[in-house]
């Protein structure tokens, strides 16, 4: 097979999270500690950082990872989704894995992947903590796929939990209430490893508490340690909280012996996307009329993102959106301006809400526009209709992004 028709047939096996959505979450780690078995128990051979969270998590990764790399080390980088190629997922200062190295895993693996029946996340978790190990990366930034506490990455041993936040998403997987989504974020808490909470939540801090005392891991509140904050190239609002959880972040590794200094912590906040390839995150696709693209797909995140778009200057606003069809648009749709031209679109998986479906949806709050057959055409037409002084904002899901950038 080459690098195409492999991970075609990644794609193909157990119904894969981003297609298929619920049908694809597994209940418990079995497979992924089986797997871990069958390739030498690799995750136990590089240093690692693990970071969960609802909102942010990514956005975090990356800012270590450059911080990380800034300070001379060599780092791993482990994220979901991609967004263009497979291999965006994992990376070493910066660059993705090599196709060969794609093709050359599943090769060597694929009858064990068969037998066993292993989901497509599992495999790329495995191919990860492979790629790391062979590689001997000094240190690896490992961000949650869906929870924590049965996610596939949450078989390692980290020097440092992350949690950034909780919000209602997944809610189908991970519980209907703050804290019962809090739980299973805490999962990732381990025995005497240190935890860094971005933001304390009246419903939330509890938990954490509660789970790092049974733990004996000392925990850090960020947002009630760190005052202060720096510039970072990933622009938006949102990210304060997300810069100053990195401080807080870094701050506890260097007391576990990882050298840094504020110099490099501020060099590194600045250089993320060049130092990483972080895409997607309040990103200029384009000017007169300027072009926004956010992956922001839930309610929280999608509250800080309204708040930007709304600090822009303009004189008409149009948006191009489209969403997945397990969103529960009564806590997204009252959150979009509605005073705006509206591009409704499917992003292309299987997960794709009906273009037609969301329109009629978004017509009951008093949100109209027009129903299109592709992403790209949407912004072609939106680009086509405004002027100059216009922005055309593109968001509502990471897949909605992903067909534009």
């Amino acid at each position: 097979m080459n690098y195409n028709d492999t991970v075609n047939w990644m794609f193909q096996q157990l119904p894969m999270y981003q297609n298929k959505g619920r049908s694809a979450f597994k209940k418990d780690l079995s497979n992924t500690l089986k797997l871990s078995k069958h390739l030498g128990e690799p995750e136990r051979r590089f240093k690692s950082i693990h970071v969960a969270g609802t909102n942010g998590k990514g956005s975090t990764s990356h800012m270590l990872a450059s911080i990380l790399q800034e300070a001379g080390y060599k780092v791993g980088l482990y994220t979901s989704p991609h967004l263009k190629d497979f291999r965006e997922r994992i990376r070493i200062n910066g660059e993705v894995v090599s196709k060969q190295f794609v093709i050359g895993f599943i090769k060597r693996n694929q009858l064990f992947f068969e037998t066993n029946k292993l989901s497509f996340f599992e495999m790329t978790v495995g191919m990860a903590f492979d790629y790391f190990a062979k590689q001997k990366v000094n240190i690896a930034v490992i961000e949650v796929g869906l929870g924590g506490r049965l996610d596939s990455t949450n078989i390692i041993t980290p020097e440092l939990s992350i949690i950034t936040n909780i919000g209602f998403d997944h809610m189908q997987f991970l519980g209907d209430t703050l804290e019962k989504i809090a739980g299973e974020k805490a999962g990732i808490i381990k025995e005497k490893v240190p935890v860094v909470v971005g933001q304390t939540q009246a419903e939330t801090h509890l938990v954490f508490r509660e789970k790092a005392k049974s733990a004996n891991s000392n925990i850090y509140f960020a947002d009630q340690l760190i005052d202060e904050t720096l510039k970072s190239d990933l622009k938006g609002v949102y990210q304060t909280h997300n810069i100053k959880t990195v401080i807080q972040s870094v701050k506890v590794l260097k007391d576990r012996g990882f050298k840094t200094s504020d110099r490099l912590l501020k060099k590194g906040l600045l250089n993320v996307v060049t130092n990483t390839g972080l895409q997607g995150r309040w990103q200029i696709l384009g000017n007169n009329p300027k072009v926004i693209c956010d992956t922001a797909h839930n309610k929280e995140s999608l509250t800080y993102v309204m708040q930007q778009l709304h600090s822009e200057t303009f004189e008409n606003l149009h948006i191009v959106f489209g969403v997945v069809n397990d969103k529960d648009l009564d806590t997204v749709i009252p959150l979009l301006p509605q005073k705006a031209k509206y591009y409704f679109c499917k992003p292309n998986v299987q997960r794709g809400l009906e273009a037609k479906h969301l329109q009629k949806k978004c017509l009951q709050y008093n949100i109209e526009g027009e129903v299109y057959n592709s992403v790209k055409e949407a912004l072609e037409i939106a680009k086509s209709v405004a002027s100059e002084q216009d922005v055309i904002f593109v968001g509502g899901s990471t897949f909605v992004v992903a067909e534009i950038i």
